[in-house]
Parts: structure tokens; sequence; C-alpha cells
């Protein structure tokens, strides 16, 4: 059995037993019920996870940010240049981007996964070298990767997950670098989810009209050319049949492949995963493709600006918590979120009864 079947077959559904018990303790704390809305159903989910309530305190955190270049920045996507991923991640490695300020804010650790940089990158603190290839080749032109590569990337996503639970991280947050990677993330939503380009795909970096119609037409070049494209006469509401390792080797990026498998192996080891923007919403599809309760112990941080995230976060039924109009990547919206998970997994411990607190409940006989 290979790594990616043997860590599929690891994982299983929410333990419904201790879901019950995190809503039944839900219902006994010192609050109306209900009033902590979406939160305590992320508490309950987590208590499901966990196979406990409470759950374990999902922390401390530690961010994954894979980093990858991609073969279709060639069709001019974007007008940033294709060494801005190579020189992000020093900007990274030297604590000086965005998220390293809100991973500094909310104690997580910062590592940077070289998993497909075109340049070669010299040995650093924090930085984990598992480079697949030196980026992804044209998917206008053929399938972004070889069958072998995506394989690789999955699997190294699962070993990074393995590495940092190992290390104690009790909650992983994902994290992207890659520039044109959200012209591969539209292609990898249009294919999963089956809507159409235009509605998945927008201005990542913050391109003007023309080249965000140009962008949208390279996305359905791709999905073309790979037989991807759903006929607006097709069954609404379904993808691709095609399996997920064969849609990522077409359109995806060795960063969507890896935090696939970063997911699947956060889902193995029961750890929460706090998923950031587009780039992470289009590898959980796949990773949810690959194995449905995978999803089981992942939580959307927030609702990026990118149309594409608001699709992939609805076909994967979940709620984002924050919603502030980012569209940065790099891991910033999850970690903006990750206090609202720790806080909703504290109230299960540390919130009193009406019984132990000797707080009068409602009349159950008044409305």
């Amino acid at each position: 059995m290979n790594l990616i079947d043997e860590t599929i077959a690891a994982i299983g559904p929410l333990d419904e037993a201790a879901m019950r018990d995190a809503r039944d303790h839900q219902a006994r704390l010192t609050k109306p019920p209900g009033s902590l809305g979406v939160l305590e159903e992320v508490s309950v989910r987590l208590a499901g996870l966990a196979g406990q309530c409470p759950p374990p305190l999902p922390e401390p955190a530690a961010v994954a940010v894979f980093a990858a270049d991609h073969g279709v920045h060639a069709q001019g996507v974007t007008p940033w240049p294709q060494e801005v991923t190579a020189q992000m991640v020093a900007n990274f490695l030297a604590g000086g981007a965005v998220v390293n300020a809100f991973a500094g804010q909310v104690g997580a650790r910062v590592s940077v996964v070289d998993v497909g940089v075109a340049t070669e990158l010299d040995a650093a603190p924090g930085l984990l070298r598992r480079k697949i290839a030196p980026g992804t080749a044209d998917m206008t032109a053929g399938p972004a990767m070889t069958a072998d590569e995506a394989r690789r990337a999955v699997e190294t996503g699962i070993q990074v997950a393995r590495e940092l639970v190992a290390e104690g991280a009790r909650c992983l947050i994902t994290g992207d670098m890659g520039i044109a990677n959200t012209t591969a993330s539209a292609a990898l939503i249009a294919a999963f989810t089956g809507l159409p380009p235009e509605r998945v795909t927008g201005r990542g970096t913050g391109i003007d009209d023309a080249t965000h119609a140009h962008k949208v037409e390279i996305v359905r070049t791709a999905l073309t050319q790979h037989g991807l494209l759903k006929e607006p006469s097709g069954p609404k509401g379904h993808g691709s049949l095609r399996p997920p390792m064969e849609v990522l080797v077409a359109v995806g990026g060795l960063e969507h492949a890896a935090i696939a498998g970063f997911v699947l192996g956060a889902a193995a080891l029961r750890v929460p995963v706090v998923l950031d923007g587009v780039i992470a919403g289009a590898a959980a599809l796949a990773a949810a493709a690959l194995c449905p309760d995978a999803l089981g112990g992942c939580v959307a941080g927030h609702r990026s600006a990118e149309p594409g995230h608001a699709a992939a976060v609805d076909a994967l039924g979940l709620r984002p918590l924050v919603d502030l109009e980012l569209r940065l990547g790099e891991g910033t919206g999850a970690l903006l979120a990750l206090p609202l998970v720790q806080g909703a997994v504290r109230v299960l411990h540390e919130v009193a009864t009406f019984d132990s607190a000797g707080v009068s409940e409602k009349d159950a006989g008044q409305p």
C-alpha cells in the first residue's frame, strides 16, 4: 500500500457519540442555547474529530506555506514576474511578510515548504526543501504535471503534516505562495464543481479588466485541452467525473497537490486544519474527492474576495469564519480565524454549567 492509500485508509468519519456529548455539554453551559452560533458547531465537529468531549485545545498551531511556480505564467495571466515567488519565500524566512506578523500575533510557527519553486533555494531555518520539480508545465499546452510528480507532491504534504504534528502542533494551517497560482486554482475549482471559468476566475494580485478577461480564457483553454470543461447543457451541480489525481495532473499546481496531502495527513492524525483562501479551497476539493471524510477536521478560516473561493467552500459545505475581503494568501486569513477556532474549543473546557455555577436555567414552561 502506498503512502496516499495508507493515509486515506486511516481516515475515519467523525465520532457521533463525541459530537452528541459536545452538543449536550453546550446545552448545559451558562449561556442561552445556540448563542455562540457557528462556534458551537465548530466545537462539536472538533469533538467528533478527536473522539472525545471536550476535544484537545487546538494549540500550538503551525503554518505550512507551500511554495511553487506555474508554467501557465507564460500565458500572461499576471503582471508579476515569476521571480517574485522565490523573493517572497526569502521574505517569509526573514520574518518580513504578513503571514509572519499574523503568526506572531497568535503564537503560530511558520514553515515554508519548497515543493516547486523555479529558483534553487539555499538552506535556511524554517525552509523545508522538498522540491518535486522547478514548477509545473504550461497547462494550456499539456498536463501541468506528470502522474509521478502529482503523487510525490501529495505524499510530501502528508509527510509535512506528520512532521509538524510529531513536533507538537495540535492545529495545522494551510499557506501558499506561487505567482499565477490563482489561475491553476480557478481551473481546479471549475473542474471539481462544474462551474464555468468566468464564475470562478478572479483578479488574483489585482489585475486589470483586460488581463482578467484573458485569464478567464486561459482557464477555459486549459479545461478544454484536458476535457474538463463542463458543457452548459450538462447536469447541474457536478464537476469532473475524472479521478481526482488526474485532475491535479492536468491543471493543478505542485502546492495544490501538497496542500491536498497536508489535509489528508492531518485528517489521518485527527488534527484540525484551518484552511486559508482560494488556493487552499481548490486543494481541499481535491482532498475531499480523494477522501470525503478528510473534511471532518477542516475549518474554513475565511472567505476570500476571489469568486472561486466562495464556490469552493460552498461545494465543500464549509462555513467561513471571517469575511474581510482578503485575497493575500500565505495563510493570513486562516491565522486571523485561529483564535475563533481555539475559543470555540476553550468554551467546552472552561465555561461553567448551570449546575456547577449555581445559575438558574430558563423556566421550561416559558417561551
